[in-house]
């Protein structure tokens, strides 16, 4: 009612349908409410059934994600995460991508086991992406792989991240014997079980000898190991060796030539290590045409204290490997082994020599104390 009167049908037609009256503009903001609030309850009501389906379906979220950078077999570093709603028995399966997707750490290491509270933790070579898999029990992973598998057939959940942006990581350089050696900075399964390399367990003395030192610091074992920065290819390598005959029997110094372009598993190696390798009753040296798990690959022998030299001479076709007393190959009458390998020699392509001391299945072996050797002189001749 306006002014005691009754609007006619008329009026009131014109009122209501002219969208420029105050009535017409109200009655228009009244349905827009009244139809937000009903699209509001319908979206509300449909997330809630989302929701309630997905709240037990298995995911993966990270912690720690690892630079992004193509590192080679060299360079690891951690990735970390929490798996929600993992069923019983379920691992975590991790890959880093370079050009194609690698299984990680390695393809004979392939599964990550998840803790009570859902957390994991796994070591991985560097990629410029990284991807992980929550899988079945059962589940066979790839090792390589163009591109990554969706859920079922076994795989629970995937969860896919790209590397952190950053500086590149670059290794701690030391200068032995004339040339330079980058010093290894991160995780190894060289041992039978993970060890972390640290970049200052690895030096050089004033004399210019190289020191290695396995050694524990805030619960972690701490081993050293370094490689030569540019191949080097056919030729004589010699390692002159101070005393290592009271070595604790778990410590290996492994000295190597490896092609670091391929899977460690795969790459070729020739490797001189001086080890008892967990057993008194061993000998305490080998040499090894990789791999070694084929009985004509490895000759066995034994050093005795004081200094000693190792020489491989790397020809096509053949390895010739000779241990001498003393600091000098001159002497024959020093000669303490010798030994040719005619088969399974690698051909020289990007391989470069390295010098490692870890400790042989360590969590079995009892070792909880430092541990040195020393490197007098390196020397390669073409």
């Amino acid at each position: 009612m306006e002014n005691g009167k009754w609007p006619t049908h008329d009026e009131k037609s014109v009122r209501y349908s002219d969208p420029s009256s105050p009535r017409a503009r109200t009655w228009a903001r009244a349905r827009n409410a009244n139809r937000i609030a009903v699209l509001a309850s319908f979206l509300l009501l449909f997330t809630a059934c989302r929701s309630s389906q997905n709240v037990n379906q298995p995911s993966i979220v990270f912690v720690h994600i690892p630079p992004s950078q193509s590192g080679g077999p060299e360079l690891l570093d951690d990735l970390s995460g929490k798996a929600l709603n993992s069923p019983p028995g379920a691992k975590i399966v991790a890959y880093a991508r370079n050009t194609e997707w690698w299984v990680q750490p390695f393809r004979s290491r392939p599964f990550t086991e998840i803790g009570p509270d859902g957390n994991w933790k796994s070591a991985t070579h560097l990629g410029t992406d990284y991807a992980v898999l929550l899988v079945s029990p059962g589940y066979q992973p790839p090792v390589r792989i163009k591109e990554l598998p969706g859920t079922g057939g076994g795989v629970l959940a995937l969860a896919l991240t790209k590397g952190n942006a950053g500086p590149p990581i670059a290794p701690k350089i030391l200068h032995f014997s004339g040339y330079e050696w980058a010093v290894s900075s991160s995780a190894d399964y060289r041992g039978g079980e993970l060890s972390d390399y640290e970049p200052s367990n690895a030096w050089v003395d004033d004399h210019g000898y190289l020191h290695l030192l396995m050694s524990e610091g805030e619960g972690q074992w701490h081993c050293a190991g370094i490689r030569v920065t540019r191949s080097l290819g056919y030729g004589t390598y010699r390692f002159v060796v101070q005393d290592t005959a009271d070595l604790p029997t778990s410590a290996v110094l492994a000295m190597f030539t490896r092609d670091d372009r391929q899977n460690p598993e795969d790459a070729a190696e020739m490797n001189i290590e001086l080890s008892h390798w967990g057993k008194q009753t061993n000998r305490n040296a080998d040499y090894v045409v990789q791999p070694y798990y084929v009985p004509e690959n490895t000759v066995h022998y034994n050093v005795p204290a004081g200094p000693v030299t190792y020489e491989l001479r790397w020809q096509p076709g053949n390895a010739t490997f000779r241990t001498f007393a003393g600091g000098s190959a001159a002497s024959a009458s020093h000669k303490i082994m010798e030994h040719v390998f005619k088969s399974g020699i690698p051909v020289p392509a990007a391989e470069t020599v390295h010098m490692n001391f870890y400790d042989f299945r360590h969590s079995k072996s009892g070792l909880h104390h430092p541990v040195e050797v020393v490197v007098e002189r390196f020397e390669y001749l073409p």
